[in-house]
């Protein structure tokens, strides 16, 4: 097996800073057991602002430094994210401790390329989440969050001997697994041993008449000479993700950059379940007022992160931002299985289709869902009443063979027949066609449609009224 582990440093400040750009000065302070800082932005530290400095300190050396609470619920959010979108790349994931997550990657080496391949996609795609992450990769995934926490960028894969690699790591990774105390660690440190490998030649019978039994086991589980089973984390059935933003913004490109790491999450989780969805939600969180809630149709099923940035992008440009954004948050459901899709021999006709309804979905982004709208037909014989404006949407391509022989109709259909006041100039084409219906409705209809050519060659189509007080009638043309 071989394990990937996607380590999150300072994730109580990332859980912050992951909406914006640039967070500026900004700190993350907890309450407990008094409060001190937990994370600082760079710009912080330039100032003399570190972990465990206390508020009063902090505000000392940084004056202009902003605080922020730290907040469990938006570093699990922010794990939870990660994880649904690491699920592009393999089913199986899984948290580990309270900031890291780890991948088994052995079965999709082939199809990823490599490993070295497999590992620029992560670091491009974690980049793209708007987060920074220590990596690294081992044939335990114990070993493998051990080695992204002390030594970034390793990747051991299981050859013999690979367990040397741990050696020269601290004990005090020890501390993060639950099994773990500090009694422990205290008796590590009261008899010298201060890495790994040290502790790995000490008698096994001595330490565990010495309560070291935990420690053992730990290690043993990391060299690989014990289970570790994961519990693999499961997508949930609904897409919902929030971001909070490091500062208020009343622009639209603050909440483009933000959103497009929202929708990175979204593409994975959909990569994940091998689905696409025909629409999502935005929901702006403001201060003061309640949230503004834009619904996006993205016009087919679809889970291409591109199209679904595009089409949030229109709907952004013309939103107006009635107060300062504080949060962004993005729900999705209602997710249908996409089949994967073969090229056609000479061009793929589907991806012209798929242009044609990305073309749509903007167009209602920009002007409205009621300013663009598609015709559809309705099960009627009278000609006014046989089609209505409709919601646009793809529609599947007729089987072969399941076309039906129907008559004429016009392309341009006249809102209201027009009395014709002669016949001289026109050359009847085909026809008549009866259409007599509407008696139930007081709308009866009563008439003998034809196909005429008029002295310019063009087709009308006219019909006969048979009951009082009759005439010919224009009701259409031909294109």
């Amino acid at each position: 097996m071989l394990w990937i582990a996607l380590f999150l440093p300072d994730l109580p400040l990332q859980a912050y800073t992951r909406g914006g750009d640039d967070p500026g000065l900004l700190a993350v302070v907890a309450a407990a057991p008094r409060p001190h800082v937990v994370a600082a932005t760079a710009a912080a530290r330039a100032c003399g602002v570190e972990a465990g400095l206390r508020v009063a300190g902090a505000l000392a050396v940084a004056p202009d430094l902003e605080l922020k609470p730290r907040e469990r619920r938006l570093e699990q959010e922010t794990l939870e994210h990660l994880a649904n979108w690491a699920g592009r790349f393999t089913p199986f994931v899984s948290v580990a401790a309270d900031d890291a997550v780890v991948l088994e990657v052995s079965r999709c080496l082939r199809l990823a390329g490599g490993l070295t391949t497999l590992v620029h996609a992560l670091q491009e795609g974690v980049a793209g989440l708007g987060l920074t992450v220590q990596l690294a990769a081992a044939p335990t995934p114990l070993a493998a969050c051990w080695l992204a926490r002390t030594r970034p960028g390793t990747l051991v894969s299981a050859r013999e001997g690979w367990q040397r690699c741990l050696e020269p790591l601290p004990v005090e990774l020890l501390a993060a697994e639950e099994s773990t105390t500090n009694p422990d660690l205290d008796l590590l440190r009261g008899i010298g041993i201060h890495t790994l490998g040290a502790l790995a030649r000490l008698p096994r019978d001595g330490l565990a008449r010495r309560q070291g039994t935990r420690l053992l086991e730990a290690l043993a589980r990391a060299r690989g000479e014990r289970p570790d089973p994961r519990l693999w984390y499961e997508p949930p059935e609904r897409f919902e993700a929030h971001l909070a933003l490091p500062a208020a913004v009343s622009t639209v490109e603050p909440l483009l950059f933000a959103t497009r790491r929202l929708i990175a999450g979204l593409a994975g989780w959909l990569a994940r379940r091998h689905g696409a969805i025909d629409r999502f939600c935005l929901e702006l969180e403001h201060e003061r007022r309640p949230s503004a809630v834009v619904p996006i149709a993205t016009g087919q099923p679809c889970r291409d992160e591109e199209r679904l940035l595009l089409l949030a992008r229109e709907h952004l440009a013309v939103l107006p931002l009635t107060a300062p954004v504080i949060g962004l948050q993005l729900t999705a459901d209602s997710v249908v299985t996409q089949a994967g899709r073969t090229q056609d021999l000479f061009g793929d006709a589907q991806q012209a289709r798929d242009a044609g309804t990305l073309l749509i979905a903007r167009l209602r982004a920009r002007l409205g869902p009621d300013a663009v709208r598609s015709l559809d037909c309705r099960p009627e014989h009278r000609p006014e009443l046989a089609w209505c404006a409709a919601e646009p949407q793809s529609r599947p391509e007729p089987a072969v063979g399941q076309a039906t022989r129907q008559a004429r109709r016009p392309l341009w259909l006249l809102a209201e027949p027009r009395a014709l006041p002669a016949l001289d100039d026109l050359t009847p084409v085909s026809g008549p066609e009866r259409i007599e219906s509407g008696w139930w409705d007081a709308r009866d209809v009563q008439r003998d449609y034809y196909v005429a050519r008029n002295r310019d060659a063009a087709l009308w189509w006219i019909f006969r009224r048979l009951d009082a007080p009759g005439g010919w009638y224009l009701h259409g043309y031909f294109g």
